[in-house]
């Protein structure tokens, strides 16, 4: 009998375990497993506050989707602004795209088709910073980063999958670098990506 709990009690604990090891949320739209887009692409990544990671957060996202080979395209962020800068139309179509994305959280499908059609992808990710510093918590210094990231299937609008996820490295004398803590969770966080 004393056996059975310490086998029970093992095997309730490895499922604790391995409950925390997914993201802080992921939703998958029922649409989603019958899209399968042959090119993506990354809009600028509102950083909010985090200034830092203008820029650099954009090029290891779009690193991470090149190395897990699951497209034939990758179109990083700084190639689609450039792209849709390109014209004062196409400028306007991605700055009310964005703008009624980040304020009713609506994706317009006439504004999103525009945008796949001028930068040639059939989805793209929408990404936000929500942490991007070093900070203490319960007495631990720790880097942390945080993000949150919907995948829009261009041609429609629809948001096919959203996830949000944060990580944090304690750390004593020596920071880490918060551009590898980034790295390790975008490389989480697409796992789970429908493709």
């Amino acid at each position: 009998m004393k056996r059975w709990h310490i086998l029970s009690g093992a095997a309730l604990l490895l499922l604790m375990i391995t409950a925390c090891g997914g993201l802080r949320y992921s939703q998958v739209a029922p649409e989603a497993k019958d899209f399968h887009p042959k090119a993506v692409g990354v809009l600028p990544v509102d950083v909010g506050t985090y200034e830092e990671a203008r820029g650099t957060i954009d090029q290891i996202i779009a690193g991470v989707l090149i190395d897990k080979k699951w497209f034939s395209d990758v179109v990083a962020s700084d190639t689609i602004t450039g792209q849709l800068m390109s014209s004062e139309e196409y400028r306007k179509v991605l700055l009310d795209y964005l703008a009624k994305f980040k304020t009713v959280n609506y994706s317009d499908p006439e504004l999103s088709q525009k945008i796949g059609d001028v930068s040639k992808i059939d989805a793209f990710l929408v990404f936000q910073v929500d942490y991007w510093n070093y900070t203490i918590e319960d007495g631990d210094k720790v880097a942390k980063v945080g993000l949150a990231v919907k995948m829009v299937d261009a041609g429609t609008g629809k948001i096919l999958w959203k996830a949000g996820h944060h990580i944090t490295e304690k750390y004593i004398l020596i920071k880490p670098n918060l551009n590898d803590v980034a790295k390790k969770l975008v490389k989480k966080m697409l796992d789970e990506m429908p493709h």
